[in-house]
């Protein structure tokens, strides 16, 4: 099995490097870590030690928005030749990050690789840290990168793919969508069915101190005419009060503060629970915009 230890960064194309930069400051409120050539390098990691921040959460470079990458972190470093044996066991592609690949992602080894439905997929030994701080560009109060959505052609098979190959366990479903944890928080990768056959990624969080940096950019979003998808709400899967709105290139973005953690103690007796695909279930508050967030774009 692949035990990962959390989400390390996202890697995503955009045609408009320099626009895309302005609004993940100016409007998502992270901090730009670097540019590096095409390359543009974002932190947003609120932690108790300083070295603990991790030396980027999400890159955006010059290319095609489609052009979708997931990193992982492995718990054991020195584990990445199991790593290939297991995915190769799996069927899964498996190449060895280059020289060159390993320096742009900041990390000491990787290895590529794609999910059962073509999401690409990295696995990365000891990436880097920093002691500079995260000095967010506005006041979202954004605390750390969360977790993603990603589009499955088929959740069964997508679920015992992360919870077989790899160290996943199911917290809850919504309908046939699987909510997945790797750590304690209720979920770290949540898989939505693909419309029509579309892979990459549903939606990006970020979790906020509290309630009111909900409130506080729903306000700021729309005054911005930034596209508002879902909420405020609340969910009642995760316990999480969110807003989701339109980021870069139409990706989904999300806020969300209070999501449920499920402790070491509490393992073994967890049962994963399961929900109806209602309106409430979607949020408890009775917020509209569901099937924008289940498929965007549409």
């Amino acid at each position: 099995m692949i035990n990962l230890h959390d989400i390390r960064y996202l890697r995503i194309g955009t045609p408009d490097l320099d626009q895309t930069i302005k609004y993940m400051t100016e409007i998502i409120g992270l901090q730009l870590a670097r540019r590096e050539g095409k390359t543009a390098y974002f932190r947003s990691d609120k932690v108790e030690v300083r070295g603990d921040t991790r030396d980027h959460t999400l890159a955006y470079f010059e290319g095609d928005p489609a052009d979708q990458s997931i990193a992982f972190e492995l718990r054991n470093p020195g584990e990445l030749e199991a790593v290939a044996v297991e995915l190769e066991k799996a069927g899964r592609p498996v190449r060895l990050g280059t020289k060159e690949e390993c320096e742009q992602r900041h990390v000491r080894g990787m290895i590529a690789s794609t999910d059962p439905s073509g999401n690409k997929i990295e696995f990365v030994a000891r990436p880097f840290h920093t002691g500079q701080r995260f000095f967010p560009s506005r006041d979202a109060g954004i605390t750390e990168f969360s977790h993603i959505g990603l589009f499955s052609t088929d959740c069964v098979r997508d679920e015992k793919f992360w919870t077989t190959i790899c160290n996943a366990r199911v917290s809850d479903w919504y309908g046939d969508i699987p909510f997945l944890r790797i750590n304690t928080a209720h979920h770290s990768v949540v898989l939505f069915p693909s419309p029509k056959g579309r892979i990459g990624i549903n939606h990006v969080n970020h979790q906020v101190e509290d309630v009111d940096d909900v409130m506080r950019s729903y306000y700021f979003l729309k005054h911005k005419g930034v596209k508002i998808l879902q909420g405020p709400g609340r969910h009642p899967i995760s316990g999480a009060t969110m807003v989701y709105f339109e980021g870069p290139d139409g990706l989904t973005y999300e806020y969300s503060v209070g999501v449920k953690h499920i402790l070491p103690e509490q393992e073994a007796s967890y049962r994963p629970r399961q929900f109806g695909m209602t309106q409430i279930n979607g949020c408890m508050h009775g917020s509209s915009g569901l099937d924008n967030v289940l498929e965007p774009g549409l």
